[in-house]
């Protein structure tokens, strides 16, 4: 089979090109900036506008020796892959340094307030100042969680027979407007979102983000479907969309394509949108509880 390509241009990834590497086409005929395609069977099929890759090449080509097209082929796909690796490379550098700068500036503009939570939480009941949890990170990697402690010291205990008051419903997260078990300072911080800003040490160490889906117990995990499994292709972050748009007022679907359509659109800027948003939510504390 001989395949003149003169005046008309031919993209790699053209479906006609395609059937070339796989056998399925025989012929190409050639008219000013159409190509023709044939088959074993001379069914003929008008290709268009081909893109600009090859320009004026004439070659010929048997089913058995495809090496130029499938070394073009290699070349794009590499060429692709390299550019992707760069832009990926470049943007989560970018974000990291974002994270670090950040969370260094919080925790040491914050590090008066953290001495007076700490102080009150003591006086409160004598209990630790911090409450420690498993959380899963990004392809599923477990990790310590620190927040200031809210709750009474057996909070976990108690949780079993709360269950029923779960106002979001049978669903797999637990959420409650009136926890009994939040004590007076708790109530305070968690309106405020104070009670997770240890988390920054998290973030420090690159377990965390600033920006990312909030990172779920491994209860919640094991009860994932696939789709809700996307939440952690992505480092956990500090806020995300859902937290500015209802927090825990969000039934957990609604969550769930939210931190997806932040995983599909992310960018610098975006985290940044995010950030200064988290700000007025944080404020007047909707969906905080």
């Amino acid at each position: 089979m001989k395949i003149a390509l003169t005046r008309s241009r031919v993209n790699s990834t053209d479906p006609m090109v395609e059937g070339i590497i796989h056998g399925r086409i025989t012929r190409i005929y050639m008219h000013t900036n159409l190509c023709f395609a044939t088959s074993d069977r001379s069914d003929i099929s008008p290709m268009s506008n081909p893109a600009n890759v090859i320009e004026g090449l004439s070659i010929r080509i048997s089913e058995h020796s495809h090496s130029l097209v499938v070394a073009l082929e290699r070349a794009r796909v590499w060429y692709s892959r390299a550019v992707c690796t760069t832009q990926g490379h470049i943007s989560a550098g970018l974000k990291r340094t974002v994270d670090v700068v950040g969370a260094t500036a919080l925790l040491l503009t914050l590090s008066p307030l953290f001495l007076v939570i700490a102080i009150l939480i003591k006086a409160t009941d004598g209990g630790s100042v911090l409450f420690w949890q498993t959380r899963v990170g990004r392809w599923g990697r477990p990790f310590w969680f620190p927040k200031f402690r809210s709750m009474v010291a057996n909070a976990e205990h108690l949780k079993a027979r709360l269950l029923a008051h779960n106002d979001h419903g049978n669903s797999v997260t637990f959420k409650m407007k009136r926890d009994p078990r939040v004590t007076w300072i708790g109530r305070f911080i968690r309106k405020a979102s104070i009670d997770e800003l240890p988390q920054l040490w998290c973030v420090l160490k690159g377990e965390m983000s600033l920006v990312g889906p909030r990172p779920p117990v491994p209860q919640e995990v094991a009860k994932y479907t696939m789709k809700q499994r996307r939440r952690l292709e992505v480092a956990p972050g500090l806020t995300c969309i859902w937290q500015i748009s209802g927090r825990g007022d969000l039934p957990f679907p609604r969550q769930v394509e939210l931190d997806i359509e932040y995983i599909e659109t992310q960018s610098l800027w975006t985290d940044l949108r995010i950030l200064f948003k988290t700000i007025p939510a944080v404020a007047f504390g909707r969906g905080a509880y």
